[in-house]
């Protein structure tokens, strides 16, 4: 049955791309085409606009990860769950749905001056998509460039030997500008969780100690350290101090 699907399926393809590949080869489809305007730029038709579109869909998830806050607040998030000793509360879906509604809070701004100035204009054929993607680069240039480290984005640029303008770092590439984010956002990420471990790694220590000078050295310290963990984290609001301080940390 599976088989006389698959035939049948491929028939149909057949039959369906025929005629245009017919088209193509007679040169009659006008649909995909690259028009060159009179300024020397160019400008792709209604199919090509459709096929690019739908190709860069798929790296929208890299982008939503790598170019954002996400990468910062989830790090955070994994320290956080394992300075607590809680390996399966909150759960990932929980800790990913909060990290993306929290990236996009952060970026809203971002968001709402690619919308402004390039979505909206492109959908009212005021420009072109080529001018489109050159706009909407820019606020997601200066939200990175706002974040990351000069010291990293040195680093990739001489990786890259690339000559960083030293009255500003506007012209930077993306192919140097996103990994010295990545990699700022990394340390960043690390700063923030070491200083939210201290705390609870310090209750550990206390636990154990206690625990040792009574000769309970059979019972492990993390389970009588867990309650007073979590009674901790919620008598001092720790939900809110930490998405709090994660979002200013933006600012």
């Amino acid at each position: 049955m599976i088989r006389k699907l698959l035939k049948a399926l491929a028939v149909c393809s057949v039959f369906i791309a025929a005629p245009t590949f017919a088209q193509e080869a007679s040169g009659i489809l006008p649909a995909v085409k690259v028009v060159t305007s009179s300024d020397g730029s160019q400008e792709y038709s209604v199919t090509l606009q459709i096929l690019i579109l739908m190709t860069m869909l798929t790296f929208l998830p890299a982008i939503i990860i790598m170019m954002t806050s996400f990468i910062r607040i989830s790090v955070v998030f994994a320290i956080l769950r394992q300075a607590l000793g809680l390996q399966q509360t909150p759960s990932n879906q929980i800790l990913i749905g909060l990290t993306l509604f929290l990236s996009f809070f952060i970026m809203s701004p971002v968001i709402s001056e690619v919308n402004d100035q390039a979505v909206q204009p492109y959908l009212n054929e005021q420009i072109t998509s080529t001018q489109a993607l050159e706009i909407a680069q820019g606020p997601f240039r200066s939200f990175m460039l706002a974040q990351v480290r000069e010291n990293d984005l040195v680093m990739f640029a001489d990786i890259a030997e690339y000559a960083l303008d030293p009255a500003g770092y506007d012209e930077v590439p993306f192919t140097i500008l996103v990994p010295a984010f990545i990699t700022s956002e990394l340390k960043t990420a690390f700063q923030i969780g070491f200083l939210i471990f201290i705390p609870f790694l310090v209750i550990d220590l206390v636990i154990a100690s206690i625990l040792m000078a009574m000769g309970m050295m059979m019972l492990s310290p993390m389970v009588v350290s867990l309650p007073f963990k979590i009674m901790l984290f919620v008598l001092i609001d720790g939900w809110a101090l930490i998405v709090g301080t994660l979002a200013n940390s933006f600012g």
